[in-house]
């Protein structure tokens, strides 16, 4: 526990808040892009720490709560196949589609396994030549190159009945749609570390000067998002709209050379719908031709799958930071973890969540 609680220290969180309440001299609105680092704002009450010039936004940074339904719909009809060994992580079981979730279909009898890694997914292609292996492709870029290996694999190894039904997103597009927006009121960005130990920096310099935003690479504990925090509150109070890199321990600004070649080599840049938010230009990722015979929805003709958001979950206001999850009058009541109207409700890194387990029954201490 030595390692957790170095980052959890209750002295340097009291000293951090002192020094962050002594520089804010105005109003700032800053948000955390990623889930993890929402889920541990909202646990250890950092919010609530902070001076009130400080409000900190929840950002759409939990790829399971923006995959969108109709993914997750041709994700069921492809499990719900008698030929299809369906593999996922366990995080997309419970997420509700349009009429019901992978639990369920489950239920129903299809053949879906819950797997830690996309090679398991391979590895059972290859015990089961007979059967259809699709592995549920979701994430931002942090869990991509690992998909990308998997599929150049089963290329190498001329294995035909194995492929992705890919659902991956990037951080930066998302980033740049919240500024681009008419109503955005975000002023710093939090961004999230384990995207950047992937891909580097040099994607956010680029939303900095075009924005005038500094942007901070952060961690996920206590004490990094206080850091983060306090970087990014130093920046706007000097005028200055830098990358700065609080999650040294993990990110180098070049980002990691050989993910990003493997990323380049199995997938391209797409349009992707974002559950809640619509489509974003060039913010996910799509199998490149050359590897196009991987691609579960064309092997199995879903593609064209379409489905409706439900209209009163409010989960769309939440992913973009225009409202808080305690605000939906459906929270708590008509949405809750055992019967979700939407994912991040579901989602282990989901602000939904976060709120009805930490801020209705108590929060974790530092």
């Amino acid at each position: 526990m030595k390692y957790v609680d170095e980052y959890r220290d209750p002295a340097q969180v009291r000293q951090l808040v002192e020094r962050i309440r002594r520089i804010t001299t105005r109003p700032w609105k800053i948000m955390e892009v990623c889930g993890g680092q929402t889920h541990s704002i909202v646990r250890f009450g950092l919010d609530e720490l902070l001076p009130k010039e400080i409000s900190l936004i929840h950002g759409p940074g939990c790829p399971v709560c923006v995959t969108p339904i109709e993914i997750l719909d041709q994700a069921m009809a492809i499990a719900a196949k008698p030929e299809v060994i369906f593999c996922s992580f366990g995080d997309m079981l419970r997420v509700p589609g349009s009429r019901k979730d992978l639990l369920t279909v489950k239920s129903e009898g299809a053949d879906v396994r819950i797997v830690y890694s996309p090679m398991d997914a391979l590895a059972l292609a290859r015990k089961y030549p007979d059967r259809q292996v699709v592995f549920f492709a979701v994430g931002f870029e942090t869990t991509a190159p690992a998909n990308a290996m998997a599929v150049v694999q089963a290329a190498r190894l001329g294995v035909k009945n194995f492929s992705i039904l890919v659902s991956h997103v990037l951080v930066p597009p998302a980033i740049r749609a919240v500024l681009a927006s008419p109503s955005c009121q975000v002023q710093g960005f939090l961004a999230a570390g384990h995207v950047c130990t992937v891909m580097g920096l040099d994607e956010y310099r680029v939303l900095a000067a075009q924005y005038r935003v500094p942007i901070v690479a952060t961690g996920f504990e206590p004490l990094d998002i206080l850091q983060g925090v306090a970087m990014c509150v130093a920046q706007l109070e000097q005028g200055r709209f830098e990358v700065e890199n609080q999650y040294a321990r993990s990110v180098r600004a070049e980002g990691n050379r050989q993910a990003m070649r493997i990323l380049a080599e199995v997938f391209e840049p797409a349009p992707r719908k974002w559950r809640g938010i619509g489509t974003i230009p060039a913010s996910g990722l799509a199998l490149r031709p050359a590897f196009a015979e991987f691609d579960a929805a064309r092997r199995f003709g879903v593609a064209a799958m379409t489905a409706d958001e439900p209209a009163e979950c409010m989960a769309g206001e939440v992913l973009q930071g225009h409202r808080k999850p305690h605000e939906c009058p459906a929270f708590g009541v008509a949405c809750t973890p055992d019967r979700p109207l939407g994912a991040p409700m579901v989602s282990s890194e989901g602000a939904c969540a976060a709120y009805y387990r930490y801020r209705r029954h108590g929060r974790a201490a530092l």
